[in-house]
């Protein structure tokens, strides 16, 4: 892990960062669930599960799936202390994240632009969440407010 974040001047278009695993648990998702209300019975009712979903086990939201993804970017320590703001993106669900897979990411920068202020920039980032068969099951494009180096 970094301990330092990548300055906006730093990062270059075509680099390429990944990410350690995780495993989600069936408390990650019950928790998740709880706290943000998605008391859905696809999440939340095994015998509605086994019986109507397809899936056949718990499955995590794709919100769930994007905030996990983000704090295993975090932990590299791309963005420490240089990330100034999460400006947005478009975010797509290609695929479920079930109970006991596992997930990663890869994080791809494709743009970055200056601001009219002298202290940061705009980077665009392209994440790839893999799972633990390296299927892609969340993609997204996300912009962010990055620090540039102290003059």
């Amino acid at each position: 892990m970094q301990t330092e974040g990548v300055t906006f001047e730093d990062h270059a278009v075509g680099a390429v960062y990944r990410t350690r695993g995780r495993t989600v648990s069936e408390t990650d998702i019950v928790t998740f669930v709880n706290l943000c209300g998605f008391v859905e019975p696809l999440f939340m009712d095994m015998e509605y599960v086994k019986r109507e979903s397809v899936f056949g086990r718990r499955a995590a939201p794709g919100a769930l799936t994007f905030a996990l993804a983000e704090g295993l970017i975090m932990q590299t320590g791309l963005i420490h202390g240089t990330g100034m703001a999460f400006l947005g993106g478009e975010i797509r669900v290609v695929a479920p994240v079930l109970e006991g897979d596992t997930i990663r990411v890869e994080v791809e920068v494709t743009d970055k632009r200056e601001t009219r202020k002298a202290d940061r920039g705009i980077v665009t980032y392209r994440h790839r969440v893999l799972n633990q068969r390296d299927e892609t099951v969340l993609e997204a494009t996300l912009q962010r407010m990055i620090r540039r180096a102290a003059r």
